[in-house]
C-alpha cells in the first residue's frame, strides 16, 4: 500500500493529530483506501473508502461508522459520517480536499508520502 500522512504530535498537549491515507490500486483505475483520523490519540481502525485514480487525480468515498461511549452513563453512541476525498496524487504527496459529513467544512489537506501508518510506527 502507498501511505500518505500529515500526522504529528502536538508539542504542548502530546495529542496525536492529523490523517493517514493508505491506498491500494486494484485494476487500471480502481483504488481501495483506508483513512485514519487522529484526534488526540491513536486511530484504531481505518475508514474504508473506494474509488478511482485517473492519471494523477484521486477520488474516493465511503462511510465512517464511529462507535463512541457517552459518559457517565457509558451508553454506546453510533455516528455515521459520509467521507469524500478528492485531489492530486504523485509519488511524494497528496494534495486535495477532505470532507467528513457532520464534522465541519471541507478541509484542504497536504499529505506527504510515508513508509507506514502512524499506529504502526515504533
Amino acid at each position: 500500500m502507498l501511505v500518505y500522512s500529515n500526522v504529528f504530535v502536538h508539542e504542548e498537549t502530546g495529542d496525536v493529530l492529523g490523517y493517514d491515507l493508505a491506498l491500494k490500486r486494484k485494476g487500471d483505475l480502481g483504488v481501495d483506501a483506508l483513512l485514519y483520523v487522529y484526534e488526540g490519540g491513536n486511530s484504531d481502525e481505518g475508514v474504508p473508502l473506494s474509488g478511482q485514480v485517473s492519471k494523477s487525480r484521486l477520488s474516493v468515498q465511503g462511510t465512517w461508522v464511529e462507535h463512541l461511549v457517552e459518559y457517565p452513563s457509558k451508553k454506546e453512541i453510533v455516528q455515521t459520517h459520509s467521507v469524500r476525498i478528492v485531489g492530486t496524487l504523485d509519488s511524494t504527496a497528496f494534495r486535495g480536499d477532505l470532507t467528513i459529513e457532520g464534522m465541519g467544512e471541507r478541509e484542504h489537506v497536504q499529505l506527504k508520502r510515508a513508509k507506514r501508518i502512524w499506529s504502526c510506527r515504533k
